[in-house]
C-alpha cells in the first residue's frame, strides 16, 4: 500500500483513494497556501545545431590533441 493509492482516514489507518486527479500538475499546488503551479526553471534545452557543433568541435579538438601527441613522440 502506498500513499499514492491510499490516503490517511483520520483514525490512524489508510483508506483507498477515490479521487485521482487526471493532471499530475495539480498535485504540485500547495493545498495550504494555494500557490500557483511550480515551473521547472532549470530546464532550458539546448538547441540541436548548438549541441551538434559542440560535439563536433570536441571531437576535432580530441583528434588534434592525439595527432599532436603522436606526431611529437609524446606517446611513444
Amino acid at each position: 500500500m502506498t500513499l499514492q493509492l491510499h490516503q490517511p482516514d483520520g483514525e490512524g489507518g489508510l483508506a483507498p483513494r477515490t479521487d485521482t486527479p487526471r493532471d499530475w500538475r495539480t498535485q504540485l499546488r500547495s493545498p495550504r497556501w494555494h500557490v500557483a503551479r511550480l515551473a521547472n526553471r532549470e530546464m532550458n534545452p539546448t538547441r540541436t545545431p548548438v549541441s551538434v557543433l559542440f560535439w563536433l568541435a570536441l571531437g576535432a579538438l580530441t583528434f588534434a590533441l592525439l595527432m599532436a601527441g603522436y606526431g611529437s613522440g609524446f606517446w611513444k
